[in-house]
C-alpha cells in the first residue's frame, strides 16, 4: 500500500493537471466563438458558388471545350485523398474520426483495384496515416504557425492540387473534413471535388430561367472552377478550425470531471488511510500502557 506522503503527492498532481484541463478548456471556449462565427459565415457564401456552377454548368453541358475540372479526365484510376486534420491533440476523437473516415475509403478503393494517394493538411493526421501509407502520402501542409486561418492559406493548397492534377497525378480528388454542427457533435465528411460533383438544380413552381453567358460558359468555368476549388477547402479549414475547439472544449471538460472525481476517491483512500494509522497506534499505546 502507498504511504501517506506517496497518496498526498498524487493528488497534488491530479490537482495541477485538473487546474491545466481547465485553463485548456477556457481558452478553447473563447477561441470557439470566432471561429464558430467564420464557420458559418463562410457557408453561404461556398452554397451560392455551388449554385452558381450548377447553373453555368448545366448550360453547359456536352460542350466538348469543358473544363476537366468539372467532367473529369475520364479515368477513374488514380485516387488522391484530402485530408483535413488539426495540428494538435486533446481534442478527443476528432482527428481519428476524419483519418477513420479516409482510410476506410482508400481501403476500399484499394480493393477495387485503384490506386490511392494521401495529401495531408494538418500534423494529426499525417501522423496517423503514415503509420499504414506512408508510400502513399505525397504532400503534407502544415498550418501550425498559421495564427489565423485566412483564404490566403486555402488558395496555395488548391494551386497544389491543381499543378498536380496537371500533371496528370491523379483522376479523382475526395476532400475529408470535420463539418461543425455543435460544441457535442462534428460530422466527419467526404465531398468529392475534382471532378465537380455538381447538384442538380433546384425545382420551381414556374419555367426554369433561361440565361445568357458573357463571355461563353466554358470560359466562365475556366476561371470560376479552380476559384470554386479553394473556396470549398477554405470551407474545409473553417469548418475543421470550429470542429477542432468545439471537440478539445468537450474533452477537456470531461477531464476536468475526471480529474475531480479522482481527487474525491484520493482523498476518501487517504483518510481512511490515515484514520487506520491513527487507531493502530492508539491500539499499541494502550495495550503498552496494560501491559505494564
Amino acid at each position: 500500500m502507498a504511504s501517506l506522503k506517496d497518496m498526498r503527492v498524487r493528488i497534488a498532481s491530479t490537482k495541477a493537471t485538473q487546474k491545466i484541463t481547465k485553463a485548456m478548456q477556457m481558452v478553447a471556449a473563447s477561441k470557439l466563438r470566432r471561429a464558430q462565427n467564420a464557420a458559418e459565415a463562410a457557408r453561404p457564401y461556398a452554397e451560392k458558388m455551388d449554385t452558381v456552377i450548377s447553373n453555368i454548368a448545366s448550360a453547359a453541358a456536352g460542350s466538348p471545350n469543358a473544363s476537366p475540372l468539372l467532367v473529369g479526365t475520364g479515368k477513374d484510376q488514380v485516387h488522391l485523398l484530402l485530408v483535413c486534420t488539426g495540428e494538435r491533440g486533446l481534442s478527443g476523437a476528432f482527428n481519428s474520426a476524419i483519418v477513420r473516415l479516409a482510410r476506410d475509403k482508400a481501403l476500399a478503393l484499394m480493393n477495387q483495384g485503384k490506386e490511392v494517394k494521401f495529401f495531408c493538411v494538418g500534423r494529426k493526421g499525417y501522423e496517423q496515416l503514415r503509420r499504414t501509407f506512408e508510400k502513399q502520402i505525397v504532400e503534407t501542409v502544415e498550418l501550425r504557425s498559421v495564427r489565423q486561418l485566412g483564404f490566403v492559406n486555402a488558395e496555395a493548397i488548391a494551386k497544389k492540387l491543381l499543378v498536380r492534377f496537371e500533371a496528370g497525378e491523379f483522376d479523382v480528388c475526395t476532400l475529408f473534413y470535420s463539418r461543425f454542427r455543435s460544441v457535442i457533435a462534428q460530422i466527419p465528411t467526404a465531398q468529392q471535388i475534382i471532378p465537380l460533383e455538381v447538384g442538380a438544380a433546384t425545382a420551381s413552381d414556374g419555367p426554369a430561367p433561361s440565361y445568357e453567358y458573357e463571355p461563353e460558359e466554358d470560359e466562365i468555368l475556366t476561371r470560376l472552377l479552380p476559384r470554386n476549388l479553394a473556396v470549398q477547402v477554405f470551407r474545409a479549414l473553417l469548418e475543421n478550425n470550429a470542429s477542432f475547439y468545439g471537440a478539445q472544449m468537450t474533452a477537456m471538460d470531461n477531464a476536468t470531471r475526471n480529474a475531480g472525481e479522482m481527487i474525491r476517491k484520493q482523498t476518501l483512500i487517504y483518510n481512511r488511510t490515515r484514520q487506520a494509522m491513527i487507531t493502530k497506534e492508539l491500539i499499541e499505546i494502550i495495550s503498552g500502557a496494560e501491559a505494564v
